[in-house]
């Protein structure tokens, strides 16, 4: 191995997988990010929708972030040199849905300082991922991961069965890989075969999860009735979060006057909507129907005056991890396989866990690496 440089493969460019290809490069060796999507991101994706008004931006996942963890921080104060995060410095709040008021601020966003990407939540993994010593390959689709013993080496294929490399080691950072919850959607067992990862396979079997829907709104004049920039809803069955995008540093507006709003459903709002059309693609009229709903519940507080101009809604059907199972590790690891999986899920379900799971992840497949 010494001769030659050692190349791994990371599947999925949220900010864990994005993050760990970052590490790894900087160890020198070669990575090869793939991923289904269009771009990086994951949950931290920016949606681009566009209207009569123009472009409109859109952090339809995490909204923000909060980082108690030091090794992250040390990483986000370099991104912030770099100018891909700033610190979101607006006031968030609490509103009750029964007495139609807003009783207090929450203690978190006013302990903690809340940071958002810039111009959006994925330019993080954007600037990860395209480091020297990464390849990038999207709307790339993992069909298998074979693991030859003979070589020592992952044989990965896509969808339709095209080769598309062998790897010294695999970091799995996109639950579909493993999760037999995705089987469904494709027809087909997941993609790694877990009998080969006997240890791991039953902490992977069931990886609780909500599942939320995201609204996203754009008015043609700001909220005058909302007080803050993000708060939580109390005492709704429907929705629990709202959060002024365009109200974040860096934002860029198709007109001054324009507010860009994210409303993010309850867990058992979304599970109710999933129970009865079940895990299947949406339909636009069925997307359409939810939207309504959503903006209903949030037109019922008295704080919207108004239509929105824009509004679309997404499903996140089984991005919010319940459960860690990464445990003291903070990620899942065979050193025979040359297997890291990371990812929210191994740590806590947030932006900081993620992060720190990938950082995990690269060490332990570099350390092994390095001495092949």
């Amino acid at each position: 191995m010494s001769a030659a440089v050692a190349k791994v493969a990371v599947v999925g460019c949220g900010i864990s997988g994005a993050v760990c290809a970052s590490l790894l490069a900087g160890k020198g060796i070669s990575v090869t990010v793939f991923d289904s999507g269009r771009g990086p991101g994951g949950r931290m994706s920016q949606r681009r929708e566009s209207s009569d008004n123009g472009d409109l931006l859109f952090d339809h996942g995490a909204p923000y972030f909060s980082i108690s963890n030091e090794e992250v921080m040390d990483a986000v104060s370099s991104w912030e040199r770099m100018g891909l995060v700033a610190e979101w410095k607006e006031n968030f709040g609490c509103f009750d849905v029964n007495i139609a008021k807003f009783v207090d601020l929450e203690n978190d966003g006013q302990n903690k300082k809340k940071y958002v990407g810039v111009p959006g939540m994925n330019s993080i993994c954007k600037a990860l991922c395209y480091q020297p010593g990464i390849e990038t390959k999207f709307q790339t689709t993992i069909g298998k991961l074979d693991w030859l013993e003979g070589r020592n080496s992952w044989l990965l294929s896509g969808s339709g069965g095209e080769n598309l490399g062998h790897f010294d080691g695999v970091v799995a950072s996109d639950k579909s890989l493993f999760s037999s919850a995705h089987t469904p959607l494709t027809g087909r067992p997941p993609p790694l075969d877990t009998t080969l990862i006997p240890e791991l396979a039953v902490k992977l079997q069931d990886i609780p999860r909500h599942p939320c829907y995201a609204l996203m709104l754009a008015f043609s004049e700001p909220l005058s009735q909302v007080p803050v920039k993000g708060f939580s809803f109390k005492n709704s069955k429907v929705l629990r979060h709202a959060f002024c995008d365009s109200s974040k540093p860096g934002r860029l507006l198709s007109s001054s006057n324009c507010e860009c709003w994210v409303l993010h459903s309850t867990a058992e709002y979304a599970a109710g909507i999933i129970s009865k059309t079940g895990i299947k693609k949406h339909t636009s009229a069925a997307l359409i129907e939810i939207a309504e709903e959503l903006f209903r519940e949030f037109e019922s507080t008295g704080l919207v005056s108004s239509r929105p101009f824009f509004m679309k809604a997404h499903r996140w059907g089984s991005a919010f991890p319940a459960s860690s199972i990464g445990g003291e590790a903070m990620c899942l690891w065979d050193g025979d396989k040359r297997l890291a999986i990371c990812g929210d899920f191994c740590v806590s379900p947030d932006v900081e866990g993620a992060v720190l799971s990938g950082m995990r992840a690269a060490s332990k497949l570099s350390s092994l690496l390095s001495c092949l």
